[in-house]
């Protein structure tokens, strides 16, 4: 990402927050994001581990999440473009706390 296009950064922001939620990363992604998006962003990524936990087509459902995120993500850098490089950096150290 090294380029900040704000659609390119809500896509992966969409696929590292839907991959962090569902694995030990999502404590440290959930703190960081209501600390520099606010409680509604941390609300929708707990109601995201949720669903991820609770379907059986885990597959499906991270795909739909993933959808539901860049739209989240597009809406808030349309809003706030001044947010992408913050994102960014976000979407960048999470990846980094992935499990490989």
């Amino acid at each position: 990402m090294e380029a900040l296009h704000p659609r390119r950064v809500a896509w992966e922001g969409a696929r590292v927050f839907v991959s962090a939620a569902n694995k030990n990363t999502y404590r440290w992604l959930s703190d960081t994001v209501e600390q520099h998006l606010g409680a509604p962003y941390r609300l929708k990524l707990s109601r995201t581990r949720l669903r991820l936990q609770s379907e059986a087509d885990t597959a499906l459902s991270e795909f739909s999440e993933a959808g539901a995120w860049r739209v989240r993500l597009d809406e808030l850098l349309d809003s706030r473009p001044d947010v992408a490089p913050l994102l960014t950096r976000i979407v960048r150290e999470t990846s980094t706390r992935l499990p490989r």
